[in-house]
């Protein structure tokens, strides 16, 4: 479905002219001014805030070095190609259009990717620039961009940094995921004359709270002014922009590009790793528990316990949001005697174990695949933000996740997925409820069989499409600008 296209104006019959002069039409004809006023004094304030944040931001610059050369240090960088970080290129800038696509780590750039490919295939004539700010989804994204995409480490929001990545670069857009609002790079960028789009646009509780504040409300006000498009996910995350003076137009609507997950494809070696551990778990009964934070681990394990007082044939899956939680979790449970298999080490599931940990990244999608029932973490605590769903519901899984106050931006993905079928998300409150729920599924394969369906029919629903809307809106109302 292509974007909506603009209203014809409309006519309008000339009015006769009053035989003497109107009061009401006098005031009304100074409203404007009024309104001009209040917004130049708007831009005013949002200048004043930026240039006391452009000065933090260069006189704090020698602490920000020494802060990545200690995250260089503790291998959060890469070791070689950190200095990308402070704007330094290590790949030659290709003559020609340049639209520079920015996702902050792995979930944003799988996000990115879709979009990327279609404007690879159908503006073979444009350069892509690709750069994400983690080292994990650089390990992840590199084998998954196309060949001709330029990959390239984000530069910290400091004025000598993004000033020079302008600068080498000298992208003629820039297409910006989600929330990645920097002030350095959006007033920078648009002092440059570079077009400006925000795709999969979201801010979370916390930061809208925060930007609504008196001291930063100005300085979102300007730089949401800046974009030439925003396509925010969520009607709810629409009106969240429109409050912080979004302009009103620049807002368009294509659907959440999370729900994309199956425009990208696994990688060659990925499949025969799967398809082994597949064969290890086919005479099991098989759940999992992904992307958990710390703390829901100790949830996820004695649900576990308890459930394999009733299924001695349970194998459960858990996969850590980070890699290094899972090493952690492994070490525990060998320490009290528990026999665990932990994938980065290629570990098989002998007789007797009964937890397999994933401590490897971009493999969740086809892991997925191997288990009948996904139980979603993140979202078992105050103050986590749930994780993607819609992965899950891709693969067929029943869906399990916590409560919605505890599932963050994702609860539009809950929402909308339950209206198109209630029983496609299963909502529990601890530990006790899941166990319950596992329990009922487990024993009752029609009611297993009906969770996974419904959640793979709302993903069908919600998902088709989405990529070539998001394309349409930004070829239709961003890039035709930008390259004209």
């Amino acid at each position: 479905m292509g974007p909506e296209k603009p209203f014809p104006a409309q006519s309008h019959r000339a009015k006769p002219k009053p035989s003497k002069p109107c009061f009401k039409k006098r005031k009304r004809s100074r409203l404007p001014k009024q309104a001009e006023g209040k917004m130049a004094m708007a831009a005013s304030r949002g200048e004043l805030v930026y240039k006391i944040y452009r000065a933090l931001t260069y006189g704090l610059s020698p602490l920000l070095h020494l802060h990545l050369h200690w995250r260089k240090f503790r291998g959060l960088e890469h070791p070689l190609r950190w200095p990308e970080r402070l704007g330094r290129p290590s790949l030659p800038r290709t003559p020609g259009l340049l639209l520079w696509f920015h996702a902050v780590s792995l979930g944003e750039g799988m996000a990115a990717i879709p979009v990327i490919k279609c404007c690879s295939q159908l503006r073979p004539d444009v350069n892509i620039l690709m750069t994400t700010t983690t080292f994990s989804a650089f390990e992840v994204l590199k084998n998954r961009i196309p060949a001709n995409v330029i990959y390239q480490f984000a530069p910290i929001d400091t004025p000598s940094a993004m000033d020079a990545f302008l600068g080498y670069w000298k992208p003629n857009g820039i297409v910006i995921m989600e929330s990645e609002l920097w002030p350095n790079l959006i007033v920078g960028a648009s002092k440059c004359g570079i077009g400006l789009a925000l795709l999969n646009a979201r801010l979370s509780a916390k930061s809208f709270r925060n930007w609504s504040r008196p001291v930063l409300f100005p300085l979102i006000s300007l730089l949401l002014s800046k974009f030439s498009l925003i396509v925010p996910l969520s009607s709810v995350q629409a009106i969240h922009f429109q409050l912080l003076q979004a302009p009103p137009f620049s807002i368009n609507f294509s659907g959440d590009l999370k729900y994309a997950v199956d425009e990208c494809e696994p990688l060659v070696k990925d499949v025969g790793r799967i398809e082994d551990l597949q064969k290890q778990l086919s005479q099991k009964r098989v759940w999992m528990a992904a992307s958990i934070h710390r703390g829901e681990e100790e949830i996820m394990l004695g649900v576990h316990k308890g459930l394999t007082q009733t299924y001695p044939d349970l194998v459960t899956i858990i996969v850590p949001r980070h890699p290094q939680h899972g090493k952690e979790i492994a070490e525990e449970l060998q320490k009290g005697g528990k026999t665990v298999a932990l994938r980065s080490q290629h570990e098989k599931l002998i007789p007797g174990t009964s937890i397999y940990v994933v401590d490897t990244l971009g493999e969740l999608r086809q892991l997925y695949k191997l288990s009948p029932i996904a139980v979603i973490g993140g979202s078992f605590f105050p103050g986590l933000a749930g994780h993607n769903i819609s992965e899950a519901a891709a693969a067929g899984c029943a869906v399990l996740t916590g409560e919605s106050h505890h599932v963050g931006h994702f609860s539009h993905m809950v929402i909308e997925m339950q209206q198109l079928n209630p029983l496609s998300v299963m909502q529990v409150s601890g530990k006790l409820d899941l166990e319950k729920a596992l329990g009922k599924l487990f024993s009752d394969a029609k009611i297993l069989e009906s969770r996974q369906k419904a959640a793979k029919e709302a993903f069908n629903a919600l998902s088709s499409s989405v990529v070539t809307n998001a394309w349409n809106l930004l070829n239709f109302h961003f890039l035709r600008q930008v390259f004209s």
